[in-house]
């Protein structure tokens, strides 16, 4: 565990990780963290009619292959978090996974999966893999369906560090 320094007016306040205690934003420092298996699922949900839909699942776009192109940009995105979001650490990715299925009559389900041995967490990588991966299928679709919409972009699990396991209930909601 790392020291902690109580008259350090630049230490991070209790239950604030992003703020030191003048008010700054900051990067948490994890340097007291021992490295530990870390996973995270995340999804996104493409809204298209279902004519896009199907022509998407048989890889029928005039742009090419949506599906592929768009696994490869969410598994990009996840490698480049850190630099997409400010204080989020640069992590060592062992994994990053990115997959799709039909929901519903007319929609994509985005998840996304990624894991670490790290000290810290994997959450955004997912997200921002699920999200580019949504934006991606978006761009090749948006030619063909123009009311195509993104929504639903949120973490499903995570697993691993201090604060140990979180999943969101069955109905969708926050655990």
């Amino acid at each position: 565990m790392a020291e902690t320094h109580a008259s350090d007016p630049d230490r991070d306040p209790p239950g604030l990780t992003h703020i030191d205690a003048r008010g700054r934003a900051s990067m948490v420092d994890v340097s007291g963290k021992g490295a530990t298996l870390r996973h995270a699922t995340a999804e996104a949900t493409v809204q298209l009619s279902a004519e896009v839909r199907d022509q998407v699942l048989a890889g029928a776009l005039p742009k090419g292959e949506a599906l592929a192109v768009a696994r490869i940009a969410g598994i990009q995105a996840a490698k480049e978090t850190a630099r997409l979001i400010p204080l989020c650490h640069t992590v060592p990715l062992a994994h990053v996974g990115v997959e799709f299925e039909p929901s519903g009559d007319a929609a994509i389900r985005i998840t996304s999966e990624a894991r670490t041995l790290a000290a810290t967490g994997v959450e955004m990588e997912a997200l921002v893999a699920a999200s580019i991966a949504a934006l991606t299928l978006y761009d090749m679709v948006k030619s063909r369906c123009r009311g195509a919409s993104i929504r639903d972009v949120r973490l499903l699990q995570k697993s691993g560090g201090r604060s140990g396991d979180w999943r969101r209930d069955s109905a969708g909601e926050p655990a």
